[in-house]
């Protein structure tokens, strides 16, 4: 096969050109399985004809309720191949957010990956009229394993898989993704086949990768990032090898030896985090060469020219810290991308100093999700922003109220824009006009070495202003004080208010080294957050990075919490990005407490 225009094209087209004995790799027991390119086509085959069997037909709606392994990529491959819709659904949601998200788009069959998950979804059954049976990758008593699903398809016609695949368009409807819907109730964002192909096509020639290298993947497969990335992993023979969890990533990180990774930055700020606390079990002057080290790299930039003396102090650095740091990620990581939230520069210039050059990119599930990406090339990266349009995604600015000279909403264009949203063409009519996409986004354009780079300033929903009639960028200001070591979340509040206030989750790792060596009595984070010493602290650090902004944007109080943030709490959606609605109203009594 020399081409591909339809997803479930894309394993053919690496059979053909790259076929790998380890397409995909998965730990189970404690050992390392393999499964070949071949291996997943074949019973990706099976799953279409089981479907077919039980009476599926192009365009009905399969679910897929799992955490990353193969079984999810055949059951895509498969699904796809009949003409059905494939709804990724994420594995942490609520039993209220199943039942919306299967009636809205009227699941006929659902794929779980456990127990736990069956039992889940079996219990709201009865309130999905249109849905038949739930399939187990593993085997639970009471469901249909995926070894008895395949059985079904036995004496089927494969002829059959193949007239239907050569009826599906490139334009058809592939995939509904719905939104993590961090108010209301999740929109179905819908995307053809030729919405992603494109996008991986044009991610393609910016990734520095080839059948010879091999991955870990962590993300959520359910979300659009991950999606897409693995895709583009399989159209270019790329071995992909899933991560046992999230726990479990510093581990897989040494057994696979992956040459790249996708992230985000929450996962990035806690490795950073890490880091940052490392020096606290050194001594003397192997403590100061680490700090030293740290702080060449906090600092470090792609666009200045260094001095000898720098060079060499670098090359100490790398020599006797950096190469450590990169022997926690394996030893032969080339590369992490990152998307789905803003990253803070500092994170960017760390990693890229100690030889893991960290490329933010930027998009939404509604440009399938790729708009920009910064080049593999430590001399057109540009810190601090999200890269150049991809080929192909035409980008500009709408400027309106409240924003900056130079700044607007970024409207994008392109063969990557979504088909609409499922069911709401009123929301749709709102959101892409005339062809261009309004992503929601603020940012602005930076000339850098002949070519535009993007730079996201903020939310438009996100921007507020105060009663005194000024506007505030909450991100800019969150990014900035998330380089104080001792901050480990922060969300700004303000709006409608006379100053700018903070809710903050400390980085009880480090503040905890800090009581012990400033002989603070605090040993719990309820005891820390309560010090007056630590109070003091925040204060300094906080009023140290308020000279970055003008007066009116400066943060005046702040409240110290000792729970973090998470997506069980509610707080975060599955990609880690803050629920600001969420936490407004959960913290509401706090948020008051600053200002009365």
């Amino acid at each position: 096969m020399k081409d591909y225009t339809r997803l479930f094209d894309i394993l053919y087209y690496q059979n053909a050109n790259y076929p790998q004995p380890d397409a995909f790799g998965y730990k189970v027991n404690g050992e390392w399985k393999k499964v070949s390119t071949q291996e997943i086509i074949d019973t990706g085959n099976r799953v279409s004809l089981s479907l077919l069997k039980l009476g599926v037909k192009p365009d009905d709606k399969i679910a897929l309720v799992s955490n990353n392994r193969p079984e999810w990529n055949i059951v895509d491959l498969g699904v796809l191949q009949t003409g059905a819709v494939l709804v990724p659904v994420y594995p942490t949601i609520t039993e209220h957010e199943y039942k919306f998200i299967f009636n809205d788009a009227e699941i006929k069959y659902v794929f779980v990956s456990d127990k736990n998950l069956a039992a889940k979804i079996s219990h709201i059954k009865n309130d999905i009229p249109t849905l038949k049976d739930i399939f187990t990758f593993e085997k639970t008593d009471g469901f249909t394993s995926f070894t008895d699903f395949l059985e079904l398809g036995n004496g089927t016609d494969l002829n059959e898989v193949e007239k239907i695949k050569s009826s599906v368009s490139p334009l058809s409807l592939a995939t509904i993704i719905y939104t993590s819907g961090t108010t209301g109730n999740p929109k179905g964002v819908m995307l053809s086949h030729n919405n992603i192909v494109s996008n991986v096509k044009a991610v393609l020639p910016v990734l520095p990768l080839d059948e010879t290298k091999r991955v870990l993947s962590f993300l959520p497969l359910c979300h659009i990032f991950e999606r897409v990335v693995v895709y583009v992993y399989m159209a270019r023979g790329v071995s992909v090898y899933y991560a046992e969890s999230m726990e479990s990533i510093a581990d897989n990180l040494k057994e696979v030896k992956p040459n790249f990774f996708t992230s985000v930055p929450r996962l990035l700020e806690k490795v950073y985090i890490k880091l940052q606390g490392a020096a606290a079990n050194l001594d003397g002057w192997k403590k100061t060469l680490y700090n030293n080290a740290l702080d060449f790299a906090n600092n470090f930039s792609s666009e200045k020219e260094y001095s000898l003396g720098d060079k060499l102090k670098r090359a100490l650095y790398d020599k006797l810290i950096y190469k450590k740091w990169r022997e926690a990620l394996g030893g032969n990581c080339e590369g992490i991308v990152t998307g789905a939230a803003a990253l803070n520069p500092l994170l960017a210039r760390v990693f890229t100093c100690a030889g893991i050059p960290v490329m933010e990119g930027y998009g939404q599930t509604e440009s399938s999700p790729v708009i920009s990406i910064n080049p593999f090339d430590i001399n057109r990266i540009k810190f601090g922003t999200v890269g150049i349009p991809i080929e192909g995604c035409e980008v500009k600015l709408d400027h309106r109220e409240g924003m900056a000279e130079g700044e607007g909403e970024i409207w994008a264009k392109g063969p990557n824009v979504m088909m609409g949203y499922y069911k709401r063409p009123d929301i749709t009519a709102e959101t892409v006009v005339d062809g261009w996409l309004k992503t929601g986004d603020v940012g602005t354009f930076v000339e850098y070495r002949g070519a535009k780079y993007i730079k996201i300033t903020d939310r438009v929903k996100e921007l507020f202003k105060t009663s005194g009639g000024k506007y505030i960028a909450p991100q800019q200001l969150e990014n900035k004080m998330k380089e104080i070591p001792y901050v480990e979340q922060i969300m700004v509040v303000g709006e409608s208010r006379n100053f700018v206030s903070a809710l903050i989750i400390p980085n009880f790792l480090n503040l905890t080294e800090w009581c012990l060596k400033h002989g603070v009595a605090a040993k719990t984070p309820a005891e820390m957050v309560k010090s007056a010493e630590v109070q003091k602290l925040f204060r300094d650090a906080i009023d140290e990075k308020n000279k970055n902004f003008g007066q009116w944007e400066t943060i005046k109080k702040f409240e110290l919490m000792e729970t973090e943030w998470s997506i069980d709490g509610g707080e975060l959606t599955p990609t880690m990005k803050v629920k600001r609605k969420v936490v407004l109203e959960k913290y509401k009594d706090l948020i008051e407490k600053m200002y009365s």
